[in-house]
């Protein structure tokens, strides 16, 4: 379910007032750990959180490389967090974490998905998305892409 929305307003506007508080919940914790150079903006109709084309140009989609996003979807909502699935040791090491949580976990390939503010570890995801700054992330990014093209 995208948004057309063109802002991150306009699309919690849209929102159900129910999952308007929710995602904004998500969205101050994000804000509040997001590493320097990141920006937030709409893009793939989700609010996303992406490395500045002027800091990365070279994407295989010449779209900004997603970071994290945060999207209210019809059945749930969901926070992208491509830092844990970048690599197979901190997708690991997060679904360790978030059992220890004891929050009920609902992972999609590079999701995390959720029905209620209390099925998410916040701090959790806080400290997810303070974990890779965006020098180190876009270096990953090029590993991965190289690695692929081996």
């Amino acid at each position: 379910m995208q948004s057309k929305a063109k802002t991150v307003d306009q699309y919690l506007e849209e929102l159900p007032e129910d999952r308007r508080i929710q995602i904004g919940q998500v969205r101050e914790v994000i804000l509040k750990n997001l590493p320097k150079g990141y920006e937030e903006v709409m893009n793939w109709g989700m609010i996303t959180y992406q490395v500045p084309l002027e800091n990365y140009p070279d994407t295989y989609n010449k779209q900004p490389l997603m970071y994290a996003a945060l999207a209210s979807q019809k059945n749930h909502m969901a926070v992208y967090l491509m830092c844990v699935y970048e690599n197979e040791n901190s997708r690991i090491k997060f679904e360790e974490e978030y059992k220890e949580t004891g929050k009920k976990m609902d992972l999609g390939k590079s999701c995390v998905r959720f029905k209620k503010i209390e099925d998410l570890p916040l701090e959790l995801v806080g400290k997810t998305i303070a974990a890779v700054d965006m020098e180190t992330y876009i270096r990953n990014t090029k590993e991965i892409f190289k690695a692929r093209k081996k």
